[in-house]
C-alpha cells in the first residue's frame, strides 16, 4: 500500500486495468465502467506529468473524466450494441418461394419451409399487403430468426 502513496498514477493504472478486466469479460462493454476505466486511466497520466496533485485533485479529475467520456463516447456505443438487429441478405433461404402457415402481417405470422415453421413478418418492400394462409411468398431477408417476406411474384 505504501507503494500506491508514493506512486499514485501507478494506483489509477491499476484501477483502469482491473475496470477493463471487469467490463472486458463480465458486463460486455456496456458502459458505466468502460468510462470509468478511461477516466482512470487518463487520471494516471495526468498525475504522471504532474498536472494532477493530491488526492482530493485525482479522485475530483476522475468524476469529472467519466462525465465526460460518457458524454462522448454514449452515442457511438449505443449505435454500435443497437447495430446487431441488421437484416441478413446473404442466406440460402433469400429468394426461395415458402407457404404461409399463417397469416402475415407486419409484426407476425409463420412460414413453412423443410418441415418447420418459422416465424416472419412482411418486409418493408411488401407495403403492408398481409400475406393469407397458404398463399406462396417469397423470403427477401432475415432478421435474426424471423424471415421477412414478400408476396411472391409466382402465383
Amino acid at each position: 500500500m505504501e507503494y500506491f502513496l508514493e506512486n499514485p498514477s501507478h494506483l489509477w493504472y491499476l484501477i483502469a486495468g482491473i475496470s477493463f478486466v471487469v467490463e472486458l469479460s463480465i458486463m460486455g462493454l456496456s458502459g458505466p465502467l468502460l468510462f470509468f476505466a478511461i477516466a482512470s486511466l487518463t487520471t494516471g497520466i495526468l498525475v504522471s506529468v504532474g498536472f494532477v496533485d493530491g488526492w482530493q485533485g485525482e479522485i475530483l479529475t476522475v468524476g469529472l473524466l467519466t462525465a465526460v467520456v460518457a458524454a462522448i463516447l454514449w452515442k457511438p456505443l449505443k449505435s454500435l450494441q443497437n447495430s446487431k438487429d441488421k437484416t441478413d441478405d446473404s442466406s440460402d433461404m433469400i429468394g426461395l418461394q415458402v407457404p404461409a402457415s399463417s397469416e402475415i402481417n407486419a409484426t407476425s405470422g409463420t412460414i413453412r419451409y423443410s418441415g418447420i415453421d418459422w416465424q416472419a413478418r412482411l418486409a418493408d418492400e411488401a407495403n403492408g399487403a398481409a400475406i393469407s394462409e397458404k398463399s406462396q411468398c417469397e423470403i427477401v431477408g432475415i432478421t435474426g430468426t424471423t424471415m421477412l417476406v414478400k408476396v411472391s411474384a409466382l402465383k
